[in-house]
């Protein structure tokens, strides 16, 4: 058995992304994903992930100020465990309720430790893009996402209220050196 790994996107994951998407689903998270589409074009989907540009299919308001960014998946033997996006820049948006670091493991995989391998695993990829200090927001109920954080240096700097658009966020920095 091989250690996980951040990877870019690919082929050799399909049958475990499309459980984890399933999983993500059972959840009511990814609903925008759509798993037939996806599996019918897996080579495309893949393609556009590996864009720069973020996940594909993710519905955007058509004031959001799209910014590079860079998916990458953590990996074990021959299963997907969990994605984290990397934003190469900061919109306004992104200040107050996205951050530089988005990650998320599959609910199957929760709780087993890959939450802080994936984050700390993504502090390399994003001091290489040019990022010293990453901003990582989350969920002010999410206990389980703030431990990770704090487990691997994250610092709260505020929380942000929520609006009618948007949910109240916490904001961590971490350095990524």
């Amino acid at each position: 058995m091989s250690a996980s790994k951040l990877t870019r996107p690919s082929l050799d994951f399909k049958d475990s992304f499309l459980e984890a998407l399933a999983e993500y689903h059972a959840e009511g998270r990814y609903l925008h994903q759509d798993i037939h589409r996806i599996s019918q074009d897996f080579p495309g989907f893949i393609e556009a992930l590996r864009a720069e540009r973020g996940y594909p299919h993710q519905p955007y308001q058509d004031w959001v100020e799209p910014v590079p960014e860079t998916v990458l998946w953590l990996v074990k033997d021959d299963q997907y465990l969990g994605t984290v996006d990397i934003r190469h820049r900061l919109n306004w948006h992104l200040e107050k309720w996205g951050g530089h670091i988005h990650f998320v493991v599959r609910p199957s995989m929760r709780g087993k430790g890959f939450g802080k391998k994936i984050l700390l695993k993504s502090l390399p990829f994003a001091n290489y893009l040019g990022i010293k200090k990453a901003l990582i927001t989350v969920d002010p109920h999410d206990a389980s996402a703030k431990k990770i954080i704090e487990s691997c240096g994250g610092k709260l700097e505020d929380e942000t209220l929520a609006t009618e658009q948007f949910p109240a966020r916490q904001r961590y920095w971490i350095d990524c050196n």
